[in-house]
């Protein structure tokens, strides 16, 4: 019977899950009811193109620690967890990806560790058993995204972790468009340790995420959490005014001097293309940032929900 202050809530965001959603509740119940009877498990379906609402009725149906809810269209996974964060009750909140890769059976050793004083305790995985381009993409994303937005984030610790209500409670309360969840838990500052656990393979199918995908969510993360990339760009201005004036000096020099032409058609032409070019790519920079601050203008909800699980509860964005 679900409690109605459950102490731990599993938050997982659900995409083409369908033939892996079983197996998940599985071990999931049996690893969290060495820990409480008191739990949640909040499934939150990214509106895939399988079956996984349908499973998750199911289960929900059959138990009612099993809460659901599936978006009105594809948002993504990271919108996927600030829904189940606002939604789940628990005193400690686990997210965990639904592919298996994170071992529900870590969970325990999470809550153990949280216990001597933490508010976050990340899953480090230990060899990741991804394909090596994931594994070299996921590298520089997470070394380009700590220098460009001076946070250190370390790439071993994914989504997989447990957190105190504290802590959900003002992730809650951060609303931006642009989600990175990793990033926002961090920014917060909270005590945080991790504990080095073991990364599974993928239990059915290929993940969702392309390269192309992959680069989309680091250069939105990276400019919703730095305006680094404006201010290297206006030092490279500034660098290569300071480089153009001291060679303009020089050409001047010569000329009054040695009453040297200085020939050199071509290398204006380039030269004038190059700094063209530069110029374009710095106002599309701007641009970026202008068109991402339009976005937040708007105040449109992070997600939308269109229906849920009779046991969700009212349901806010």
């Amino acid at each position: 019977m679900q409690a109605a202050n459950p102490l731990i809530s599993v938050v997982i965001p659900v995409y083409r899950a369908e033939t892996m959603l079983d197996e998940l509740y599985r071990r999931l119940r049996a690893a969290l009811e060495t820990v409480t009877p008191h739990f949640e498990i909040v499934l939150v379906e990214d509106c895939g193109p399988d079956q996984s609402w349908s499973v998750i009725e199911r289960l929900a149906a059959a138990d009612p620690r099993v809460v659901g809810m599936q978006f009105s269209r594809n948002f993504g996974q990271h919108y996927g967890i600030t829904a189940g964060m606002d939604h789940c009750q628990g005193d400690w909140v686990v997210v965990m990806d639904c592919d298996l890769q994170d071992a529900p059976e870590e969970i325990p050793r999470l809550y153990a560790k949280a216990q001597e004083g933490y508010d976050v305790v990340l899953a480090l995985r230990g060899p990741r058993q991804d394909p090596w381009l994931k594994r070299a993409t996921s590298w520089l994303f997470y070394r380009l995204f700590s220098y460009l937005a001076d946070i250190k984030f370390d790439g071993d610790s994914g989504n997989f972790r447990i957190m105190s209500r504290q802590v959900v409670k003002n992730f809650s309360r951060m609303r931006e468009q642009l989600r990175f969840f990793g990033g926002h838990v961090q920014w917060m500052g909270f005590p945080t340790t991790g504990i080095q656990v073991q990364h599974a393979e993928r239990l059915d199918g290929t993940s969702s995420y392309t390269f192309r995908k992959l680069w989309k969510l680091a250069s939105e993360t990276i400019i919703a959490y730095s305006d680094k990339p404006l201010r290297m760009a206006a030092g490279l201005g500034l660098s290569m005014a300071a480089v153009s004036f001291g060679f303009g000096g020089w050409i001047l020099g010569r000329a009054l001097f040695h009453g040297t032409a200085i020939p050199g058609w071509a290398s204006l032409m380039v030269s004038l293309y190059f700094i063209g070019g530069l110029i374009i790519g710095i106002l599309g920079i701007i641009g970026i940032y202008v068109g991402k601050s339009f976005d937040e203008a708007k105040k449109r909800p992070l997600y939308i929900v269109r229906r849920a699980t009779p046991n969700a509860g009212p349901l806010h964005d």
